[in-house]
């Protein structure tokens, strides 16, 4: 009997500690503690808060050199240098990416990228891509291996193809280089 009892008794004086540290706690604590519980992908807002500072039009756009395309869709513009340039959506915005496979977490985003005299025949042009999440603490996107050509119909128009792999919603800068050219943007994630 005495045996069954000293363990009881343990867990009980626990149990009251426990329960007198918990009421002793601040509440501000509890409430610091019960935020970073929570999903920073459940507090992402659908609209762009202040505090992302999207890439948006300038009163100047950069316009491609010729032969390259021109004209984009009515909710984007490109951003760049002849030397690296991207089309972006005029609201900063990119919603509901899908993810790669069912099983991912990850939003998987398909970048075309353009630069001035790239040859399409460079199968795996030296593009790299990384990003990091400003408004929230997350790991790095993550990129294909490498970069691939592309280029439409008439070839005349070569661009490099990345896929990237962003691991959570939110404010996003994401960098391309390559070679002696970088190039910036921000960008809000939501669904």
């Amino acid at each position: 009997m005495k045996n069954r009892v000293f363990p009881l008794t343990i867990i009980s004086l626990f149990t009251l500690i426990s329960f007198v540290a918990a009421l002793q706690t601040p509440h501000s604590a509890q409430v610091a503690f019960a935020s970073m519980s929570q999903d920073p992908q459940d507090s992402v807002a659908k609209e762009v808060p202040e505090s992302c500072p999207v890439t948006k039009p300038t009163a100047h756009p950069f316009v491609p050199p010729v032969p390259y395309p021109i004209l984009t869709g009515p909710d984007g513009f490109w951003f760049g240098t002849e030397k690296l340039w991207i089309q972006l959506p005029t609201d900063g915005t990119w919603k509901g990416l899908p993810h790669y496979r069912p099983t991912d977490t990850a939003f998987r985003q398909k970048l075309l990228w353009w630069r001035e005299g790239y040859d399409w025949h460079d199968y795996q042009p030296p593009l790299k891509v990384t990003g990091k999440r400003l408004d929230f603490p997350a790991p790095p996107l993550a990129t294909d291996e490498h970069a691939n050509g592309g280029w439409t119909d008439d070839r005349d128009h070569p661009f490099i193809v990345v896929g990237i792999d962003i691991p959570t919603l939110g404010c996003w800068k994401i960098t391309g280089r390559f070679e002696d050219a970088e190039l910036s943007y921000v960008i809000w994630v939501t669904q």
